[in-house]
């Protein structure tokens, strides 16, 4: 066998069971992994960058229709988070105000419909125009392809061996990056095991919004808008809890999305009945044009194995505390690093987070 050798800074490599050694292996190809592999990539660092599924973007997906994006994961960002903003300008991808003009929706407990309570719920947030997956689309595309490795799902990590694949090839680095949501980067293999501590730290952290499920309706106008509502929509009766408009920044095609206040399980065992209800409710509120949809989704994160454990079909009700993770301070003499948003001191969960992480771990391994 070849000698182990240390990268250099640059594309170097070792011959390690002959197998390609490098200075950052990154795992998930979400907005925390690719911006952290965008910020290597500028520093002159060697990395290399894995993802389980085909696609680049985690929870950042979107369904297209007549051409246009309509995200089936987060949407949101918000003027207080400055690095989603410049993200999306020197992507060139363009940001608009969710939509708040109008009346709001209110469905009580007996399924009477109420107009005009309270105001839009979501007013002032900031959206991207062609979807939020644009932006990792981008980012992925100014890449070094060899560097990027998408259905490559990793099993494990040996600290002298590397990441293991589940291909049977073992990949070496300096460092090990867990750009994944806590919970499922515990569902992983280590050599050494983790200490009982940071075990209990990766499973103790909920994933943001992995329990969710999300339903878009798409029209071909934004009919509501006409009828004087904003699109927002909140219901005591289910089974969407709230609704928003999701129309593209030109507003055509139109477009509802909703969030479930249905157990995850209920939504597994009984997926007609809930499509049926849901678009019963859509038409509740909307009036009759609701049910003259040009396609409808259902994206149930509870049950995508990349993003969601067991542990996460039964939501937080707030937002959780998070942060970074002490156990980890210095595990495997600093070379095993946790970096999914769920990680970030201020904005954890959010993609404002996966930003803010990714450049702390850049500016720790660039030193």
């Amino acid at each position: 066998m070849d000698e182990d050798r240390a990268p250099d800074r640059r594309g170097g490599t070792n011959t390690l069971s002959a197998r390609p050694r490098c200075a950052v292996a990154i795992v998930g190809g979400g907005l925390a992994g690719l911006a952290l592999a965008d910020e290597l990539e500028r520093a002159g660092i060697d990395w290399h960058l894995f993802e389980a599924r085909e696609r680049w973007g985690g929870r950042m997906q979107s369904l297209t229709v007549d051409g246009a994006a309509f995200d089936l994961g987060p949407s949101w960002f918000w003027s207080i988070q400055p690095r989603m903003r410049a993200l999306a300008e020197r992507l060139g991808c363009p940001v608009f105000e969710q939509y708040a003009m109008g009346d709001l929706l209110y469905e009580d407990d007996q399924a009477t419909v109420h107009r005009d309570r309270g105001f839009a719920s979501m007013a002032g947030s900031l959206r991207v125009d062609g979807g939020v997956k644009s932006l990792t689309d981008a980012l992925a595309a100014e890449l070094p392809a060899s560097r990027l490795h998408p259905a490559t799902p990793v099993r494990g990590v040996d600290r002298e061996r590397g990441l293991l694949l589940a291909d049977g090839r073992n990949w070496p680095a300096e460092h090990f990056v867990l750009a994944l949501p806590p919970r499922i980067a515990a569902s992983l293999t280590f050599n050494p095991e983790l200490s009982p501590a940071q075990t209990r730290g990766l499973k103790g952290v909920p994933t943001w919004m992995a329990g969710h499920a999300k339903f878009v309706a798409v029209y071909a106008t934004p009919f509501w808008r006409d009828e004087g509502l904003s699109g927002d929509a909140m219901s005591h009766s289910g089974p969407l809890v709230e609704i928003h408009d999701a129309s593209p920044l030109s507003g055509r095609p139109g477009a509802l999305f909703g969030f479930y206040g249905v157990p995850a399980e209920i939504r597994r065992d009984h997926p007609e009945a809930l499509a049926e209800a849901t678009m019963a409710q859509i038409e509740r509120l909307f009036g009759p044009a609701a049910r003259d949809t040009r396609h409808t989704c259902l994206q149930d994160w509870a049950f995508e194995p990349e993003t969601a454990s067991p542990d996460d079909r039964a939501p937080p009700t707030s937002h959780p505390e998070y942060g970074p993770l002490p156990a980890f301070s210095s595990a495997w003499d600093g070379r095993l690093l946790p970096g999914g948003s769920e990680t970030a001191r201020t904005f954890g969960g959010y993609m404002e987070g996966a930003l803010e992480r990714s450049a702390e771990l850049a500016v720790h391994l660039s030193g």
